[in-house]
């Protein structure tokens, strides 16, 4: 039952949620899932408010929402249902599912009737549901109402008996007062039984009240003896009355009652009774009664139908309609939907194509970057070979190198060699293919050099007067007539007389560039075939599917139209399975580089069964198809141009054709241009590449190009469209289909019908990318295809609407039929001429022909098959011409050989020339096989040798440059090697600079240094002499080596195997002619026992060896020494200039190379002259012996035989022309030749006359010709001879300035080493005249020579010592040690810092005096009394009778920079920053990194006089000073409490700004003066530097005031300037007692004083103030809110620690005293001052 449920709910009704058997009770635990079972069967209208949540709250409301619907279904659903469901108890909900299922079924089939489906509705809320739960119940109780009288009538109808006819009305009102009285007597009885219970009551109850009187009674005496309270009796005896009243007053009103019921009960039972009266007085009979009843009971019955009737089609009518409105919203939806989906659809397909369009120029965007990157590298490399070189050849680079790496970069090559090729591996690596192409890329370019003599090879000008022709005519003739005859027969494909009118094409372009439609426009306008591979594949398969057979006759009248391969014959003898063969040996003659493609031509190669074969071409195409496209596969190209070849040939001749969309492919182009034209373009190139591969000799009758086949195709017409276009069209197409969809009956169909579409639309929409990116793969090679041979191509704009595309198809498409027309026309305009041009010379030239011979036929049948063998491709251009002109057309050959006696008289022509006719007598089968390979060895084995040995040439080239390169460089090197000259010129410096000074200006000691200098310059020459003769000895031996020798050898040589090569070729043709020409003569080809000549090569080394070892001989080559050299006289010169007899050698041994040469080349020529005799003395030779009489007497009949059977006819030939011969008498055989004849009969004479002429042509040919080789292989033997000299004179020329070149080095450098002695002698000399020592060192080297000034032979004197700084008093300050002795003593005395003032003054006078003060004191400080120590002591009291001796020293430590607050706070963080453990103290190294916020004098100038000492720096001292007088020297190492110290340099002028730089410091922010304080005035202090009294110096005054103004207007900028949340830093007591250091201190008197404690006058008063401002702990406090304190306020602006006192004052004032008395004015102090 679950799996029926759950299959009903996820497949049929298909719920939100997926419902399983395991999961049934979680799924339906909430109730949203029943809900929306209701609201599919629309009886839940509130399924909106229902709640997936799996809360209680949600699922009681569920539930709640759930019970009216259910319970109006019948369905069993109460508290514990629910409950059971919410616990997920197992069984609840899938039974409560039952019954619900089983009642929806019910209503679905219409059980219920039309009064209870309104009820079924769903409740809406709750006020709703009361409301229709009221009118169901009313409605319900009417019905029960409306049975239950119905069931009363059924009853009366059945009980009322017939009335008896005795009785009467009387009797009837009798029964009526019995029946009464009877009920009344028992309404009587019911009264007193009634009556009596109530009695019984009352008396149960009175009883009950006596007794409980009784016993109150004893209780209310009890308590009224307890009491005595009347009160409390009477209220209780009040209460008992009034209790008793009411129950009578009860009783009272409960009998009124009764009697008010009774009453009524008997008006209810007379007003019955009155109604039964009347009813049986109205009613006449009992049968009438009863059929009213009935009538009335009908006609209800009759109404409830009607009216239920017409509700339920009320219903009905209403759902029908509300469902239809529904599912055209749904409809409505679901296109709103479709259309939004479609457009982002379009979106995203646009955005993949622009990512593919990105991709693909990202691809080609890498492709030509890697090219142009290979490009640059091989920019790079040339350039570098090219600067490589240039430094190899002294920037003259040869032309035949630069030649070959321009050929290297233009085909792409890597200049440099990237792997050896000197021994190959077995397994050659990309490295070493590489290097091989590039081989032979340069082999080949220098054979076409050396053939084509160009380059290198160019002919020099005395050579090109007598240039021969560059081809032999008749050797080419005779190779290509072999080469025809050892190839197997050809069947040439004909080709129809009457071309066709037909126009054939095809339309190509991307997808939905509206290929199809303008298809369908032209086939409407024109008479032509549209074929489309899609509709002919599909019809293919429904072919195989209809089983399409063909009979016997239609297979005979289809079999040529059916014909598939290679071109359509008009011969209709094929049958159907012939055709099927054919057809499908098809893949056999394609060449198809695809693997699958092979494939699948292997397996249609397969034999099909009979009732295969049965099938027609288009069936079993057909089944090909539906197999590879049931094994998931694509359709193989060569089965749809099969299928597509099979179409266009059931088309008429007549009828044009036009291809949709195909080919698609280039391999589909070619396989359909094969099987319509029967012509394969590769495979004809590769012919036409073959043909040509004769390079020796060319045929150029033969030579010309084949020409292409026509294609297959009138034209092409491409619809050229872009790819947003293609894909707005796709999206334009597919919302039209949306839009124009036309409404279906049925909504099911409507659906199906629209699901179909969006799949096409889908395939389409994801293909469309595939197709397009297809196209753009295959079209280049697709467009190249079109355009080589004939541009067919037609390209149209098709970014245009429908008709105008159409109306330029149309317009194109005329174009190209009038084209086709015009063309047709002018072939057969050509044929016509043709054929009456053949008419016309047959009539001219032939006469009608004579009855031939009767025993003729046997030698024509002998004759024809040499003659169809003739006519072969082998006679074509001229020779068909001839032949066509001289034979009659469709003759015989017996017919020609009557015919060929007739005398004409033509122009007379020379063998090799245009006019010749060739002699093509027929030749034995043997000689093609065996002289065709021989020529192709003769051709590779040339070739190749002359490839080999100019690749040895080239790199012989580079070998040259790089040993010349060496030689150089090694002779520079040589030259360069060291010579020790410096080690005496440094000793000689040694012994010159060790001379006494006394001895310096002695004259003797001056000679004696002359004369030094003179031993030493003529030792430097000697050394340079015989390092002269060292490199005169090393150019010697260089120009002595073997190496110009073997390489002059080696290139001789390789000029040497040139002739050799050409010899060869010359000897090897030789023997290809006279045997071609024997065996066309019918000899027997000649033994020839000689040896080929060989040409003698020059023998590099000296050991002998025999003759009989070798194959090529060898001539001692022997080199001229120089001494033979000078003796013999000298004929040629190439060296030019200054005669050298060291290079004579050299000239005298190229002289003997040049004779050697001269030598070699004419015993080669001589050798071809040779031959050339030897073979046309044969030639005669063997004419005498055939020419004598006898012979031809014996011989005749037996050369008739064998001529009837071997002679060929030959055309009607002009007489035969003796060709000039040369100077040889190659002219004396034609008169030997016609004496031969001999008198005989008729026949035999013509017969020999025949023969005659035909030997006559065939040594004609032959002599001419082997003349012809003769001369192009001397002129070449002459080429070689002459570029070898060259060659070596060029080899020679640059050794011989490299020679020169080492001798020129060798001189200059000479010249160079002597005048460099010559300078150091003078320079020695000049120090010798001056008598000054020479410091620095003397340095020859080579050729150079200088005075070194880096290095110097004894050092310099050294500096004086520079004396240290010293410090000098100046204005009465104290120096630095003054200082520090000063601090030492107050150390000692008080080393807290605290000093008595009777002390502090006693120990200054103590040091002012003369005896102590002297090292303490400055002169200025001697002169003070004791009252002024007195009043400086004064200034310096802190509190009460004491002195801060750290603060004074601060003082008279003056001049020192000033800080202002913002730097004291910068150098307060750089001491925190570098205090880590946050100790408050740092060491002397932190002190230094961390600086105060001043340095030491950079201004400081240092004297030029070393011996001054250099200016004092007081600053940088000043710094150390601080350390000492502030550190803690107790500690190891000291420690300096960085706060205390920075409140010392707090001091101001002004003491409350002071305190509040002191606050600033010890808080470590900047604290604000408030405004509402009155800003102190600073006391009028001099300045801090100067030591002048106000009174005496006005301007010191103007100074000051100035500065006060400027501390006016900086305060008034700063109280300006103060934020809103100033001051809200925090301060603690402690730091408040740090600044304020006011003490009841102990005198620090002494030193054992500095142990005593020490008390802050300030602590209470602080206590008091921060209890004042609510810190009752002594928290901190906000300094804001304590600087508004009265205290505070009083305080800073009477603590005077914080002051700088201007002791200065004081001095002034003694020194103005002292001045007075001494009579010094002040302007002479100031001038002492400054």
């Amino acid at each position: 039952m679950s799996e029926i449920l759950c299959q009903w709910l996820n497949q049929e009704l298909k719920v939100s949620q997926t419902v399983s058997p395991k999961s049934f009770a979680k799924a339906f635990s909430s109730g949203y899932l029943i809900g929306e079972v209701l609201h599919k069967f629309a009886l839940q209208d509130d399924f909106a408010d229902f709640s997936e949540s799996r809360i209680s709250s949600a699922k009681l409301n569920n539930f709640s929402r759930l019970e009216p619907t259910l319970h109006l279904l019948g369905v069993q659903f109460d508290q514990n249902v629910a409950h059971n469901i919410i616990t997920e108890k197992p069984g609840a909900a899938m039974k409560l599912l039952y019954q619900l299922y089983i009642a929806l079924q019910r209503k679905k089939k219409g059980v219920q009737t039309g009064v209870e489906m309104p009820t079924v509705q769903p409740l809406m809320s709750t006020k709703v549901q009361n409301m229709k739960s009221e009118a169901f119940r009313d409605q319900r109780l009417s019905r029960r109402r409306q049975n239950e009288i119905m069931a009363k009538i059924q009853a009366a109808i059945i009980q009322i008996p017939k009335p008896t006819s005795n009785r009467t009305l009387k009797t009837l009102d009798a029964q009526k007062l019995m029946k009464k009285k009877k009920e009344a007597e028992d309404v009587a009885n019911e009264i007193k039984k009634f009556e009596a219970l109530i009695k019984k009551d009352l008396q149960a109850k009175e009883s009950a009240s006596k007794t409980s009187l009784d016993t109150a009674g004893q209780t209310t005496t009890d308590l009224l003896n307890t009491y005595s309270d009347d009160d409390y009796i009477k209220k209780i005896q009040k209460r008992l009355e009034e209790d008793a009243f009411a129950r009578e007053q009860r009783e009272k009103r409960r009998r009124r009652l009764l009697m008010d019921q009774l009453i009524a009960h008997e008006a209810q039972e007379e007003a019955y009774r009155e109604e039964q009266l009347i009813n049986r007085l109205m009613r006449q009979s009992q049968q009438e009664r009863r059929i009213a009843v009935q009538l009335m009971h009908v006609r209800h019955e009759k109404e409830v139908l009607w009216q239920n009737r017409i509700f339920r089609e009320k219903q009905y009518e209403e759902r029908r309609l509300k469902d239809f409105q529904d599912a055209l919203d749904r409809e409505a939806a679901l296109a709103r939907q479709a259309k939004i989906d479609f457009e982002e659809q379009a979106l995203r397909d646009k955005e993949i194509h622009e990512q593919i369009a990105i991709e693909r120029a990202q691809a080609r965007y890498e492709k030509h970057y890697s090219i142009c990157a290979e490009i640059l590298d091989q920019i790079l490399d040339l350039s570098t070979k090219v600067a490589d070189y240039r430094l190899l050849t002294n920037n003259l680079i040869p032309y035949k190198l630069m030649h070959d790496w321009k050929e290297l970069f233009f085909h792409g090559k890597p200049i440099y060699e990237q792997a050896s090729l000197r021994h190959l591996p077995t397994k050659l690596s990309a490295e070493h293919l590489i290097e091989l192409e590039k081989r032979n890329l340069l082999d080949n370019n220098d054979y076409e050099e050396y053939k084509n003599m160009v380059g290198e090879w160019a002919l020099p000008e005395e050579m090109v007067e007598n240039l021969p022709p560059s081809n032999n005519c008749i050797l080419g003739h005779v190779i290509h007539r072999l080469i025809e005859s050892s190839l197997p027969p050809q069947v040439e494909s004909t080709v129809p007389e009457l071309p066709s009118f037909a126009i054939k094409g095809c339309l190509l372009g991307k997808t939905f560039s509206g290929k199809t439609t303008a298809l369908k426009a032209l086939e409407k306008s024109f008479p032509i075939q549209v074929l489309s591979i899609d509709t002919l594949v599909q019809e293919a398969i429904q072919a195989f599917h209809d089983k399409e057979s063909v009979s016997g006759a239609h297979g005979l009248q289809k079999a040529p139209e059916e014909k598939a391969l290679p071109v359509r014959q008009e011969s209709g003898e094929e049958n159907q399975a012939s055709v099927a063969l054919v057809f499908f040996s098809v893949p056999h003659t394609l060449e198809i580089s695809n693997t699958d493609a092979r494939k699948a031509a292997k397996a249609e190669e397969v034999v099909a069964s009979d009732s295969f074969s049965e099938l027609t071409v288009r069936a079993q195409l057909g089944a090909k198809s539906e197999k590879l496209l049931k094994k998931g596969k694509s359709i193989s190209d060569i089965l749809l141009v099969s299928i597509m070849v099979n179409a266009i040939n059931q088309i008429p001749m007549y009828k044009g054709w036009i291809l949709d969309g195909f080919p698609m492919t280039l391999n589909q182009a070619k396989l359909l241009e094969e099987a319509l034209t029967g012509y394969n373009r590769n495979l004809i190139e590769l012919e036409g590449k073959k043909s040509r591969t004769s390079t020796l000799a060319v045929d150029p009758t033969a030579s010309k190009e084949v020409p292409l086949p026509p294609s297959a195709f009138d034209f092409v017409m491409l619809l050229d469209i872009s790819d947003n276009s293609s894909l707005n069209r796709m999206n334009d197409i597919m919302a039209e289909a949306f839009s124009s969809e036309t409404p279906l009956e049925d909504i099911n169909q409507r659906v199906a019908a629209k699901n179909k579409d969006t799949d096409e639309d889908q395939n389409l929409r994801d293909q469309i990318q595939h197709r397009i990116v297809g196209f753009l793969d295959n079209w280049p090679s697709l467009e190249q295809w079109f355009t080589e041979p004939e541009n067919i191509l037609i390209k149209i704009n098709a970014e245009v609407d429908k008709q105008s595309l159409c109306q330029k198809v149309k317009e194109m498409f005329m174009t190209e039929i009038m084209k086709k027309e015009n063309k047709v026309k002018k072939k057969l305009e050509e044929k016509e001429a043709e054929r009456k041009e053949e008419v016309s010379l047959t009539e001219k030239t032939s006469p009608p022909p004579p009855p031939p011979p009767p025993p003729e036929p046997e030698k024509e049948k002998e004759v024809h098959l040499p003659q169809e063998r003739s006519k072969t491709p082998a006679a074509k251009g001229k020779q068909r011409k001839i032949a066509r002109r001289k034979i009659p057309l469709k003759k015989s050959p017996a017919e020609s050989t009557d015919v060929s006696p007739v005398p004409v008289v033509p122009a007379p022509s020379k063998p090799g020339s245009e006019e010749w006719v060739y002699v093509n007598e027929p030749i034995p089968e043997e000689i093609p096989s065996f002289l065709v390979p021989y020529w192709k060895l003769i051709e590779n084995s040339y070739i190749n040798s002359i490839k080999t040995v100019l690749r040895q040439l080239r790199e012989g080239q580079h070998a040259v440059l790089a040993y010349l390169y060496d030689i150089r460089t090694g002779f520079q090197q040589f030259l360069r090697r060291p010579d020790h000259k410096q080690d005496f010129v440094s000793q000689w410096q040694a012994d010159f600079n060790f001379l006494p000074d006394d001895l310096w200006d002695d004259e003797e000691t001056k000679a004696e240094l002359h004369q030094r200098v003179n031993d030493l310059r003529d030792r430097l020459w000697d050394i340079c002499d015989a390092r002269k003769e060292e490199a005169e000895q090393e150019r010697l031996d260089i120009i002595n080596e073997s190496w110009l020798q073997d390489s002059t050898g080696i290139a001789m040589n390789h000029f040497f195997s040139l002739m050799q090569a050409e010899l060869n070729r010359f000897q090897d043709t030789k023997r290809l002619l006279q045997d071609y020409y024997r065996a066309m003569e019918c000899k027997i080809p000649m033994d020839d026992t000689k040896r080929f000549t060989r040409v003698p090569l020059v023998q590099l080394d000296s050991k002998d060896i025999l003759e009989s070892q070798l194959r090529i001989p060898l001539v001692p080559r022997r080199s001229i020494s120089p001494e033979s050299a000078l003796s013999k006289p000298k004929t040629k010169s190439i060296l030019k200039g200054k005669i050298d007899y060291t290079l004579e050698s050299v000239e005298l041994n190229f002289e003997a190379d040049e004779k050697m040469v001269m030598d070699t080349w004419q015993q080669s020529s001589l050798a071809i002259s040779h031959m050339v005799a030897a073979e046309i003395h044969q030639r005669l030779m063997e004419e005498e012996k055939e020419n004598q009489p006898a012979e031809t007497k014996e011989k005749l009949p037996q050369v008739a035989a064998n001529k009837k059977v071997k002679k060929e006819p030959p055309p009607p030939p002009p007489p035969p022309k003796k060709k000039k011969e040369d100077k040889k008498g190659k002219g004396k055989s034609p008169p030997m030749a016609e004496a031969a004849p001999v008198v005989v009969p008729a026949e035999e004479t013509e017969e020999v006359e025949v023969k005659n002429e035909l030997k006559l042509r065939i040594k004609e040919e032959h002599l001419a010709a082997l003349q012809f080789e003769e001369i192009a292989t001397q002129f070449r033997l002459e080429l070689i001879k002459v570029k070898a000299l060259a060659f070596l004179e060029e080899l020679v020329i640059k050794a011989v300035d490299v020679y020169r070149l080492m001798e020129k080095w060798l001189g200059e450098r000479y010249l160079n080493e002597m005048a460099s002695v010559e300078k150091l002698t003078g320079v020695a000399r000049y120090h010798i005249e001056t008598s000054t020592k020479i410091q620095n060192e003397l340095y020859l080297d080579q050729e150079d020579f200088f005075i070194n000034g880096d290095i110097k032979v004894f050092p310099d004197p050294p500096p004086p010592v520079r004396p240290p700084p010293v410090e000098k008093e100046e204005n009465g300050t104290l120096t630095i040690e003054q200082l520090d002795n000063l601090r030492d003593q107050f150390l000692d005395i008080a080393p807290k810092g605290i000093i008595g003032n009777k002390a502090f003054a006693d120990l200054l006078l103590d040091l002012v005096t003369l005896n102590l003060g002297t090292n303490n004191f400055p002169s200025s400080w001697m002169n003070l009394t004791q009252p002024e120590l007195q009043e400086l002591a004064s200034l310096l009291v802190t509190n009460s009778e004491s002195v801060d001796w750290r603060k004074f020293l601060l003082v008279v430590a003056l001049p020192w920079p000033i800080p202002l607050e913002e730097e004291l706070l910068e150098t307060l963080q750089r001491f925190k920053a570098l205090d880590a453990e946050q100790l408050g103290t740092v060491t002397y190294e932190q002190y230094k990194q961390a600086g105060l916020w001043f340095t030491g004098d950079e201004d400081i100038k240092i004297p030029e006089n070393p011996l001054e000492p250099l200016p004092f720096n007081r600053q940088e001292h000043l710094i150390e000073f601080f350390f000492r007088l502030f550190a803690n020297c107790e500690k190891d190492p000291p420690q300096l409490d960085y706060t205390q110290m920075l409140l010392y340099f707090a001091c101001h002028p002004d003491s409350t700004e002071g305190v509040y730089r002191a606050l600033s410091v010890a808080i470590g922010t900047h604290v604000f003066q408030p405004i509402e304080m009155p800003h102190p005035v600073a006391e009028k202090t001099s300045s801090f530097t100067d030591m002048s009294p106000i009174e005496e110096y006005p301007e010191l005054e103007d100074n000051f005031m100035s500065e006060e103004r400027e501390l006016q207007e900086d305060g008034e900028e700063k109280e300006e300037e103060i934020p809103e949340n100033a001051n809200t830093e925090m301060i603690s007591m402690q730091t408040l007692l740090q600044v304020f250091r006011g003490g009841n201190e102990v005198l620090d008197a002494n030193r054992f004083a500095s142990h005593q404690k020490l008390e802050n006058i300030y602590l209470e008063n602080f206590i008091k103030v921060f209890q004042d401002l609510g810190s009752k702990n002594l928290e901190p406090i906000e300094v804001a809110v304590l600087l508004k304190h009265p205290f505070i306020q009083d305080l800073i602006s009477s603590y005077p620690d914080y002051k700088i006192p201007d002791v200065k004052i004081i001095l002034q004032r003694s020194e103005h005293v002292q001045g007075s008395d001494e009579e010094r004015s002040p302007s002479r102090l100031t001038e002492e001052k400054k």
